[in-house]
């Protein structure tokens, strides 16, 4: 038994790594395995459950690793997610600023109301009026092309 080899910690690590990694038990050989230690005296009974005990910190510390580096990867990708939404949101009401900015040097001053409804238009439509105030002589021409949208 690996306990009365009385080996350095190091040494003990070693063969008990070894011994983890290749002997797998399912759940009857464990409980043999754990009826087999509860025969053992006292000071064999905690020596193994050391061993065992380093076993299960280490199987801890290595889970632990794989969590934080899967939270990790898991949070730059949603990082990454909300910052290419977040530019496109960015993008698309610099748009509609502008389009308002370009009617408001066409056109002279709009309505507030008028600039909220422009603030509402889907992107479709931001680029279609984009196009369309080239055309606009007068405020009317505006609320007609938007109405048309409503209609």
């Amino acid at each position: 038994m690996l306990i009365t080899l009385r080996l350095d910690a190091a040494r003990m690590q070693l063969i008990s790594g070894f011994i983890d990694t290749y002997l797998n038990l399912n759940t009857v050989e464990e409980i043999q395995f754990q009826e087999e230690i509860s025969t053992f005296s006292q000071p064999v009974q905690e020596g193994v459950m050391q061993i065992t005990t380093s076993w299960m910190r280490q199987g801890i510390e290595l889970g632990i690793e794989q969590g934080i580096e899967r939270g990790i990867e898991q949070g730059i990708e949603q990082g990454i997610e909300r910052g290419i939404e977040r530019g496109i949101e960015q993008g698309i009401e610099r748009e509609k600023t502008l389009i308002i900015r370009q009617l408001k040097r066409k056109l002279g001053e709009i309505n507030p109301s008028l600039e909220t409804q422009i603030m509402e238009l889907s992107i479709d439509d931001v680029e279609a009026l984009g196009e369309a105030l080239f055309d606009f002589s007068t405020v009317e021409d505006l609320i007609n092309w938007l109405n048309t949208l409503t209609a």
